[in-house]
């Protein structure tokens, strides 16, 4: 599956520079990249767009990249985070909210690969968890984080990616549970599993995962899912 890269930055001019050099860094290193660009600080914080990767752009209109990159650690203190800006004084104000990496402007490749080296290395350190699922094709292999919810249709598990993709697998939901629930999955009703760290917004009956799609509890596992939930989110 390919890495997602988050670009958030306002000027199309940079953003396509830095998709440039995505791209050809992603050719001479035999990667996958799926790269998004958002043109506002304001989207990025309100979507809360799962990414491997995010280049925050400092000089944003309205919240600017700064206080994004402190929003974002409210809820994730994992995903790393590379800034780009043409004032290198941001720098130091920048390893408070735990950057990665910055990057001058005009991004020039020499530089860029430099730092996506490092970059990578970090990014891989966090695949740590996947899960084998067979396709026509024979297996894939699909890391959990990438995995929204886990859902069962008579006898056929039904798992949902984050690409929009479903991989099927004859099973049982409480099988898949026991298995996954250790994970960071949570089971919400009879027939449904949902990845919390895919959940985008927790209401009264339901949860709406970060693919748009609204699962709602069962009565019985109502008032179980709203306490994980509420701790998960807590930590």
């Amino acid at each position: 599956m390919p890495y997602r890269i988050l670009v958030v930055e306002d000027s199309p001019q940079e953003a396509d520079r830095l998709r440039a050099c995505l791209m050809r860094y992603a050719s001479d290193n035999g990667l996958a990249f799926n790269v998004e660009v958002l043109g506002s600080a304001l989207e990025f914080v309100n979507s809360r767009h799962r990414a491997d990767l995010v280049f925050l752009d400092i000089q944003l209109p309205g919240i600017n990249g700064m206080e994004a990159a402190e929003i974002l650690r409210t809820y994730d203190e994992q995903t790393p985070v590379i800034f780009v800006t043409n004032l290198a004084q941001y720098a130091i104000k920048g390893y408070s909210v735990d950057a990665l990496d910055f990057i001058l402007k005009p991004v020039e490749y020499g530089n860029f690969s430099l730092r996506m080296d490092r970059a990578m290395r970090v990014v891989r350190r966090s695949e740590v968890e996947t899960i084998a699922l067979p396709t026509e094709d024979g297996i894939r292999v699909v890391r959990l984080a990438d995995v929204v919810f886990v859902d069962i249709v008579k006898h056929d598990l039904h798992y949902h990616l984050a690409d929009g993709s479903v991989l099927h697998q004859r099973g049982s939901i409480s099988h898949a549970a026991e298995e996954l629930e250790p994970k960071g999955f949570l089971k919400i009703a009879a027939s449904c599993i949902v990845n919390m760290a895919n959940v985008a917004r927790i209401r009264k009956d339901s949860v709406v995962t970060i693919s748009g799609d609204e699962l709602f509890f069962s009565r019985s596992q109502r008032k179980y899912a709203l306490e994980t939930l509420a701790g998960f989110v807590g930590r």
